[in-house]
């Protein structure tokens, strides 16, 4: 069976069964608590962008680079015409959030912040936090590289003592790769597999988590690319797994599409070994052919 279907099949559940409950947007959401992980296959150059609807693939890979900078700034993104931080980042938003003295777009101490500098005291997003706080993406790379069996291999975008400075706490809040070595009798040459388990505390299921599956699908293809590793499996694990009750409709329309063949992802660069130095124009996507875009509204 199409691996999308765990997806369809999950929405599905949500519609049918899901608990009415009320949510930080105040407009409300059918929900379940922890259902079953999702399990995709990223060997062999699979990538799993979603067939059922068109994916914003730009704008996927264009977050996917900010939040390996570091960078907290939305107006960046917005730049470049990827504007799903915008809300956000909106002076009303921040106020709301009691964090009016930040300038528009600076989001605080949010994924980026979080991979690259845990610990360090947030000064805003124009400051260089070069060297400060704990480089938990290097540390990964460096892990796979040099104690592939480390049990430890762990970036998490949850801290505590950081949430009240964030407009939005994180959502997809912590990931662990796994290495798994070949054979002695496997042919020369032959690379270690390299999976990621991610755990979401809240995934918004029509608009969100098709981001969010098609990101972790990246950041494992790009840590394989430059530890000479090969991309294994992607799985996530869901807590609160919601469908906003204006979703419902363009769900249903989804929902009787036929899945698709998942798309391969080429390089446009070989012999990378950071993962900083990854731009746009690095991932070459091939062979995806979707289902037409269906608008949904983003909750803020």
């Amino acid at each position: 069976m199409h691996e999308e279907y765990q997806y369809l099949n999950l929405i599905r559940r949500v519609l049918d069964t899901g608990d009415t409950r009320p949510d930080r947007t105040g407009t409300g959401t059918l929900s379940l608590f922890a259902p079953p992980s999702l399990r995709f296959t990223l060997s062999d150059r699979t990538l799993p962008l979603l067939t059922t609807k068109r994916t914003f693939q730009r704008g996927i890979i264009e977050e996917l680079l900010w939040f390996v900078r570091g960078s907290t700034d939305s107006t960046v993104l917005a730049k470049k015409g990827v504007k799903i931080w915008d809300g956000n980042g909106s002076k009303a938003f921040l106020e709301s959030r009691g964090l009016g003295h930040r300038r528009e777009g600076d989001l605080g101490p949010v994924y980026g912040f979080q991979w690259r500098h845990f610990g360090a005291e947030y000064r805003g997003c124009e400051e260089s936090y070069e060297g400060e706080g704990v480089d938990q993406l290097r540390e990964c790379v460096r892990k796979i590289r040099e104690e592939p069996m480390d049990r430890r291999i762990i970036m998490s975008a949850w801290n505590p003592k950081d949430i009240p400075l964030m407009a939005l706490p994180p959502c997809h809040m912590m990931c662990q790769f796994y290495v798994r070595l070949p054979p002695a009798s496997s042919a020369p040459g032959t690379r270690p597999k390299l999976s990621c388990l991610m755990y979401q505390r809240s995934a918004d299921l029509g608009l969100g988590l098709p981001f969010n599956i098609a990101s972790y699908a990246l950041l494992t293809h790009m840590i394989a690319h430059v530890t000479d590793t090969e991309a294994e499996e992607l799985v996530i694990q869901l807590g609160d797994a919601h469908v906003y009750r204006d979703h419902v409709e363009a769900l249903e329309e989804q929902l009787v599409r036929v899945p698709r063949k998942f798309p391969k992802l080429g390089w446009a660069r070989e012999g990378l070994r950071d993962v900083e130095e990854f731009v746009l124009e690095d991932f070459v996507v091939e062979g995806y052919e979707p289902h037409p875009s269906i608008a949904m509204k983003m909750s803020v």
